[in-house]
């Protein structure tokens, strides 16, 4: 069994989605606490030849609340994010595909932050083929009050993995002897390099995955899941 946890975000880059599909169940944590400074509710798309912020406001509220108890602002104006990306996506080639991902995003009638980005997660996952189960990290029976490093064991031990796949910039956060002990194999992922044509200006990586989808058809999109080396 291999198992993934991770923060939920708001239409990731593509290595997001290269660690759903490398694993057999992919956690996504709600009993988390949100950082301003994170990438929850926030990312990069193209505009101009560079990289721009695209966000979700947040409702005003304490510091100390996890993402599942954090709203989106009333002031969200849907229409004028779409219209963000719409302006700067309209002449890519497979505009419709990525546009369309977004709108079913965006207009999701929910303003509670953690269940808009599950279900921005859910609904990227099924538009790129992806079939790996995904739960909520609130809903396994651990002690939820442990952190870091012990927390992901006890999920690991709750599920029963043998495998633990983790992005690579979480190499200094954890020791495969630790994993070792409980039975589990710790493994990072990390993306090859990928480029593609971007309007013919020099090529911005790691976008959003929605710049890969106005860019790229969905066979090719689908290909680039597996550009990956477990280390």
């Amino acid at each position: 069994m291999k198992v993934a946890i991770m923060q939920p975000y708001f239409l990731p880059y593509i290595g997001y989605f290269q660690l759903i599909g490398a694993v057999d169940l992919f956690v996504v944590y709600d009993n988390i606490k949100y950082t301003k400074k994170g990438w929850f509710n926030r990312n990069r798309f193209l505009q101009n030849g560079g990289d721009a912020y695209f966000s979700i406001p947040i409702a005003s509220d304490s510091d100390s609340l996890d993402v599942v108890e954090r709203a989106i602002a009333p002031s969200f104006d849907r229409l004028k994010l779409l219209n963000q990306i719409q302006g700067a996506y309209r002449r890519a080639p497979h505009f419709a595909q990525g546009f369309e991902l977004l709108r079913e995003c965006v207009e999701h009638d929910d303003h509670n932050l953690f269940r808009f980005l599950h279900r921005s997660i859910l609904a990227t996952a099924a538009r790129l083929s992806l079939d790996t189960r995904i739960v909520v990290s609130s809903t396994l029976p651990i002690d939820h009050s442990l952190r870091a490093h012990e927390k992901v064991l006890a999920i690991c031990g709750a599920l029963g993995a043998t495998t633990y796949i983790n992005p690579i910039g979480g190499t200094a956060l954890y020791s495969a002897p630790d994993f070792a002990e409980r039975g589990v194999d710790l493994r990072f992922l990390q993306p090859r390099p990928l480029e593609y044509h971007q309007f013919g200006e020099p090529f911005v990586p790691w976008l959003s995955i929605l710049d890969l989808l106005m860019f790229n058809p969905a066979d090719e999109v689908k290909a680039m899941l597996d550009e990956f080396d477990l280390v």
